[in-house]
């Protein structure tokens, strides 16, 4: 029987150089009826192989785009995004790395465990939240001074331009429109009861970077440290 993945979602944005050896390219998702938002797939390129960081399927002239970048080799699942991570293994042979415990549909096995001394970029450091109530991580790597990869920790916001108009009411009504924000329906869903996620957010502002791509949004730029830092005094107080 032939196996079937979910199909090319528009719209879609193209592929993009966004740092050294670093691509983004936008997909979409549709999250419930009338709301469909943006999401971003991270493609890292190192010693002719690629790393997709938030597995997006692609339209099949962007996916040529993407083949001419290099070997499909790696996907890394840092939260709870992966509907498309099967495609790529199924197509490229591509090794799934996530984290110990990671929610995996059933009967998803990866094919590697995330941990810091062994990541399939070499020159990225892992990071793990420790309080959350499921598996999330997020990726810095050591290029041009510094970039956060995250899922929906944290995420930067300056448009909703590919979202469906319910979703671009929501996204304002939620308040996913600030810049570094935590994501508000992540921190709900992720804190323990009677706990906290700050003492993960203080670790990870202390992180060395300087730039910022989420698994939703845009790019922050040169201070992303600093307006990571101003969303923990708003969210969390002085």
């Amino acid at each position: 029987m032939a196996t079937t993945f979910p199909p090319v979602i528009s719209p879609q944005g193209t592929l993009e150089p966004i740092f050294t050896g670093v691509h983004l390219v936008w997909g979409s998702v549709q999250m419930a009826p009338l709301v469909r938002i943006t999401r971003n797939m991270v493609v890292v390129a190192h010693d002719g192989e690629l790393t997709l960081i938030g597995a997006v399927r692609l339209a099949p002239d962007e996916e040529k785009r993407l083949e001419a970048l290099g070997e499909v080799k790696h996907l890394v699942k840092l939260g709870t995004h992966g509907m498309d991570d099967p495609y790529y293994r199924d197509r490229y042979g591509a090794k799934l790395w996530a984290l110990p415990k990671a929610r995996l549909p059933e009967g998803v096995v990866p094919d590697e465990v995330l941990a810091v001394d062994h990541l399939p970029i070499p020159d990225a450091q892992l990071f793990v939240f420790e309080h959350t109530k499921a598996p999330e991580g997020a990726l810095i790597l050591d290029r041009d001074g510094g970039v956060l990869l995250t899922c929906d920790s944290v995420q930067h916001w300056t448009t909703t331009a590919g979202c469906s108009p319910m979703a671009k009411v929501a996204a304002r009504f939620m308040g996913f429109m600030k810049p570094a924000q935590i994501g508000p329906p992540w921190r709900k869903a992720m804190t323990p009861e009677g706990g906290s996620l700050r003492p993960d957010f203080e670790r990870l502002v202390e992180a060395p970077f300087t730039h910022l791509v989420g698994a939703h949004g845009g790019v922050l730029r040169d201070d992303a440290k600093a307006r990571l830092a101003e969303t923990l005094t708003r969210v969390y107080g002085a």
